[in-house]
């Protein structure tokens, strides 16, 4: 939206805020007018033209610092990440550089994609990391941070040397360098407003619906045997519980198509009644949950797995929560919490109690 500088941005923003208005004439009690400051709050999104982004810097060793306590136990020291994410560096050379097009994505036998041979604008790194990271706490990091932690992983990759200092003054010329700057097409002319479509670009997809001679209704011809189904766990269960993706209950037989019947052991709200509910809600409120399923692994041990095998241990499981770590469940690293005191004993003690709901 960039500070309502796109005039379709605006204008969407203006029927959203009209809609809410409408609502709140039409419909009593439910919904409000946003007010400026809640539509300032979304409205951080940076274009590839860098309208939207604020002014600041950061340089290369601020960011190595701010990486290694923020985002190594996650991404690893290098970019290198771990067993769970994938790697953000590598895959680049400094011809690539040179010719705005990474080489290695057109070899069949290099084994992954790492962001940065994808990513074709440096303004796409810089949005991410400034909204969505770290992803415990997403949006805290201060601006200066984000440039900061954006030009760490731009020297990584070779792409600024290591004294740089990466500001709003001179990221456009770092766009230069970007290793798969030309790996990228407006053409299909799918960007909102005028700014980056060709004059004789059309989109190549018209959003007509195609409601008549459809084909015949297709029929499944296999599926999946029963008692393969539950070879790797519950799949539920090992599925986030972020987004509207559940995935299906393999501890059941299978029901019809899009079915995801069943019970999850998530980490929900606790009954209204329970002595644990404030315990619970904790681990919500500081993202716990983000890593942690109730039972079975997700990213994390499951709550109740931790209980089993630390029972009374408050004091042991506080610090673990305080100071993070890996190589007890697996190598998968965990990091430090900075959080209130009597939060991460009560939760602690939550654990050492069994962890029940």
């Amino acid at each position: 939206m960039s500070r309502f500088r796109d005039p379709l941005a605006a204008a969407v923003i203006a029927v959203c805020l009209s809609t809410s208005v409408l609502a709140q004439d039409k419909f009593p009690g439910i919904g409000r007018t946003a007010t400026p400051k809640e539509v300032a709050a979304w409205d951080i999104d940076v274009r590839p033209d860098f309208k939207g982004l604020p002014p600041g810097s950061g340089s290369v060793a601020a960011g190595q610092d701010i990486w290694e306590a923020r985002c190594a136990t996650c991404h690893g020291f290098f970019g290198e990440a771990n067993s769970i994410f994938t790697p953000l560096v590598g895959g680049t050379s400094a011809e690539d550089v040179k010719t705005g097009r990474v080489a290695t994505l057109k070899r069949a036998d290099y084994p992954g994609r790492t962001s940065l041979m994808k990513v074709p604008t440096v303004s796409t790194l810089w949005d991410y990391i400034h909204r969505a990271m770290p992803w415990d706490k997403p949006k805290s990091l201060k601006t200066d941070e984000v440039y900061a932690v954006t030009a760490f992983l731009l020297n990584l990759a070779h792409v600024v040397p290591e004294d740089f200092t990466l500001s709003d003054k001179n990221i456009a010329e770092v766009q230069k360098r970007m290793p798969n700057r030309d790996g990228m097409t407006t053409a299909h002319a799918l960007w909102p407003g005028k700014d980056f479509r060709d004059a004789q670009a059309r989109p190549d997809v018209q959003a007509k619906a195609c409601m008549s001679n459809c084909g015949p209704q297709p029929t499944i011809t296999s599926r999946l045997p029963e008692h393969a189904r539950n070879n790797h766990g519950n799949l539920r269960e090992q599925n986030r519980t972020v987004g509207p993706q559940r995935g299906s209950d393999t501890t059941q037989p299978e029901g019809p198509l899009g079915s995801a019947a069943g019970p999850v052991k998530v980490v929900g709200n606790a009954r209204k009644d329970s002595p644990n509910a404030a315990a619970i809600a904790l681990t919500q409120k500081h993202a716990c949950t983000a890593c942690h399923n109730m039972e079975g692994k997700l990213v994390g041990p499951g709550f109740a797995d931790i209980a089993r095998k630390y029972p009374g241990k408050v004091d042991y499981l506080q610090s673990k929560i305080k100071s993070g770590g890996s190589g007890v469940w697996d190598e998968t690293p965990m990091p430090p919490q900075e959080l209130p005191e009597e939060d991460t004993r009560a939760m602690a003690a939550w654990l050492a109690d069994g962890a029940a709901k």
